[in-house]
C-alpha cells in the first residue's frame, strides 16, 4: 500500500519579537510548499509577534501539510541572531504546541539561529538621562 505511507516535512519557524514567520518545505528545503506570517492573520501590526497570530499561523500551516499529506514534521527554530538577540520570540512556543495540536507529529526540534564569529562591532548601549 503505497498511498499510506507517511511523508515528512520541513517547518521553518523564524520567531522574532515584531514577527513569527514559518515556512514548510519539502526535506531537502529547496521547494516551499506553504508560507504564513503573522500579517496575515492579525490586523494590527503590534500584534504580530504574538502568541496567538503565532497559534494562527500554525494551524493553516498545519492544514495546508495534512493536505499535501505530510503528517511528519522536524522543526528548525531561528531568531534574529548575529550580533542581535539569540532568543527567539515568544511565537515560537505557542507555534510548536499548535502545531502538535492540529495532528501534525513532531520528530525534531533544531535552533538554527546564526551565531556571531567575530564579525561587526555590536551597538552602544543607550545612555539615559541622569537624575
Amino acid at each position: 500500500m503505497a498511498g499510506t505511507e507517511n511523508k515528512v516535512g520541513l517547518v521553518h519557524i523564524f520567531a522574532t519579537h515584531n514577527n513569527t514567520i514559518i515556512l514548510l518545505t519539502d526535506l531537502t528545503g529547496a521547494e516551499t510548499l506553504a508560507k504564513c506570517s503573522g500579517g496575515i492573520v492579525v490586523k494590527t501590526q503590534h500584534k504580530e509577534g504574538s502568541p496567538y497570530a503565532a497559534m494562527k499561523i500554525a494551524e493553516i500551516i498545519a492544514q495546508k501539510a495534512r493536505e499535501k499529506g505530510i503528517t511528519n514534521v522536524h522543526v528548525r527554530v531561528r531568531a534574529k541572531g548575529g550580533i542581535r538577540p539569540r532568543n527567539p520570540g515568544q511565537g515560537a512556543e505557542a507555534s510548536i504546541r499548535s502545531l502538535t495540536r492540529n495532528g501534525i507529529r513532531i520528530l525534531s526540534i533544531e535552533n538554527v539561529t546564526p551565531a556571531p564569529h567575530d564579525g561587526t562591532r555590536k551597538k552602544k548601549k543607550h545612555r539615559s538621562k541622569k537624575v
